[in-house]
């Protein structure tokens, strides 16, 4: 943090930096994007009111703020451009202030679900200020994966459904169809009527299972490695007692617990 002066480093400091006041700061904005989640999922595919328009508005006004700051700490600028979550905030503020013109087109809302991702990359960032997230990183991150899916796949399979086949009705509809199509539980109650319905299924299932398998392989197979990016070259993932860079040799310096 040597090269940030001002407001630059107190912003890095919250988003990045270790302390009590950055946790919190952490854990209001997880609580934020959990808030908003549960009413992008509520109110959006609902008959519209006044006041849901200022709650976008007052949401929207939140995220662009959060994306502003990120933006403006990130040292590498292009970088910033090159993530998909953030071209999903920056959509998820356009369809926030601009809701009469997005309202109509349900596969706009959908993208207000991968807000999603953005709460739970946060997951991985507390991962690095306790001990319990750190010896649980890898099963926190294949959990965190099939959760987001099953958000998105879900929402998807509502702004398409709706309408159109008579066994969806809502979200809730639409979640449990995922989750039975993903386990190949198959109950039968809930049925895709259409080819577009049925492709939908298949890559709900191809997809899910994939992501389902990836988590059981991580809860029985124990993780040797570590999240801990070389300022040199920029390779993240090394091995637990490494201390140099597998990539470019130089000197890491792993966190580790120490004696509990």
């Amino acid at each position: 943090m040597s090269d940030r002066k001002g407001l630059n480093r107190q912003l890095f400091w919250l988003y990045e930096g270790t302390g009590k006041a950055s946790f919190w700061f952490r854990w209001a904005l997880l609580t934020f994007d959990l808030l908003t989640i549960g009413y992008f999922l509520w109110a959006p595919f609902g008959t519209r009111e006044r006041g849901h328009y200022t709650i976008d508005y007052v949401i929207g006004g939140v995220i662009a703020l959060d994306l502003a700051a990120r933006f403006y700490i990130e040292k590498h600028r292009h970088r910033f451009f090159a993530s998909w979550i953030n071209w999903a905030d920056i959509v998820v503020v356009i369809t926030m202030f601009a809701p009469l013109l997005v309202s109509n087109f349900a596969f706009l809302r959908v993208l207000r679900a991968v807000r999603a991702v953005r709460a739970f990359t946060f997951i991985r960032r507390v991962k690095g200020l306790t001990p319990w997230f750190r010896r649980h990183e890898r099963i926190i991150d294949k959990v965190t994966n099939l959760v987001v899916f099953v958000f998105i796949m879900a929402a998807i399979t509502y702004a398409t459904q709706v309408g159109r086949n008579p066994d969806i009705n809502s979200y809730t509809d639409a979640v449990y169809f995922t989750v039975t199509v993903l386990t190949t539980t198959g109950f039968g109650d809930i049925l895709m009527t259409d080819d577009f319905g049925r492709w939908l299924a298949v890559i709900t299932m191809v997809l899910g299972l994939s992501l389902f398998f990836q988590l059981l392989r991580a809860i029985v197979e124990p993780d040797n490695k570590v999240d801990c990016e070389c300022q040199t070259c920029g390779l993240v993932r090394h091995d637990r007692d490494a201390i140099h860079c597998k990539h470019c040799g130089e000197p890491i310096k792993i966190e580790t617990e120490g004696l509990s």
